[in-house]
């Protein structure tokens, strides 16, 4: 069996795809997104957040630190340049309030299967399934690969949240156990998407094509981010762009920026680098439906603190009678 590298399992997520699902986050990205959400899964291999809001200022890491921690007014200093994630392991054991979190767990494909389908009933009677997202789950193609083959084999529908950064070859033999594709359209013009990602675009695009020739069916989305990739002849290209795909794709979601993933940056010890107060304002998200209109390309505006989910009419009372049951199983 494969075996892969993922933080978490984020259960009854309702904005990776259609219906209930459990999305998968997977560890290591080969793009740079100044606004991800997720920074922690950037890099692969494993390591430690630290939350300051947590510390009580105890000393107990300090103790088992070996000069790499320091004592500040509001919490922790932490020499990442030095320490080593064995001091970090115990710092994790002494903190009485958990301020030290890991991020990262090593895990054979038929393990994660075993831990999905345990709901798989809330998948069948919402349309729901499984999404690996990340970081980049293409850069774990095999792992991923393996996993969703025996997900579908128990009737578990599996997407695909890429930013499509992966060689033809590796990305086209995952998509044979893949339903579903959600695809990040970040910007058209090359400088745009380098100032915005660190890498160039080409080998997206291209992807984008392939995928939509096969055809497989493909969710886009569009994450807009004043100053960075908010040029609204870009986004007209975007939009013409995802037209030229053709009936592949089924669905696009315009994504307003959110600060969400802030807090992680400093837990990690990184700068943040959207400036304070960046908002995607209502003036500018008008312009970008008055664009999508005159193009042609229907979209949705997506508000990220706000989740939705749709049940089939006929598995409505499924769901909530399956839902009750398990409620009153845990409680």
């Amino acid at each position: 069996m494969k075996e892969g590298f993922i933080s978490t399992l984020q259960s009854y997520s309702t904005k990776d795809g259609p219906g209930i699902r459990t999305t998968v986050f997977c560890i290591g990205c080969n793009l740079r997104c100044a606004w991800c959400a997720n920074p922690e899964l950037m890099l692969p291999g494993e390591k430690y957040m630290y939350f300051k809001q947590r510390c009580i200022r105890c000393g107990s890491c300090i103790k088992h630190c070996h000069g790499e921690i320091s004592m500040a007014e509001n919490g922790c200093v932490i020499n990442r340049a030095n320490i080593d994630m064995d001091t970090l392991r115990q710092c994790e054991d002494v903190c009485p309030k958990s301020a030290y979190e890991k991020v990262g767990t090593r895990i054979t494909s038929a393990a994660l299967a075993q831990k999905l389908l345990r709901d798989k009933e809330f998948y069948t009677v919402s349309g729901g399934g499984v999404t690996f997202s990340g970081g980049e789950a293409g850069l774990q193609a095999d792992f991923v690969y393996e996993t969703a083959k025996l997900l579908r084999k128990e009737g578990v529908p599996v997407t695909l949240d890429t930013a499509g950064l992966i060689k033809w070859d590796i990305l086209s033999h995952l998509l044979e156990e893949i339903d579903l594709v959600l695809y990040d359209i970040k910007s058209i013009d090359e400088q745009i998407h380098k100032k915005c990602t660190g890498v160039s675009n080409q080998l997206i695009l291209d992807n984008a094509k392939k995928i939509a020739d096969i055809p497989k069916p493909m969710w886009i989305r569009m994450v807009l981010v004043p100053d960075w990739n908010d040029d609204l002849d870009d986004i007209k290209k975007r939009f013409e762009f995802i037209k030229s795909l053709g009936p592949a794709v089924k669905r696009v979601d315009v994504l307003k920026y959110h600060t969400l993933g802030e807090g992680k940056y400093y837990s990690l010890g990184m700068e943040y680098p959207i400036a304070p107060g960046t908002v995607c304002s209502d003036e500018f998200i008008d312009k970008v439906s008055e664009i999508a209109d005159m193009v042609g390309v229907p979209i949705n505006i997506e508000n990220l603190l706000l989740i939705h989910f749709a049940i089939p009419k006929e598995g409505f009372s499924k769901a909530y009678t399956t839902l009750k049951t398990l409620l009153f199983n845990y409680c």
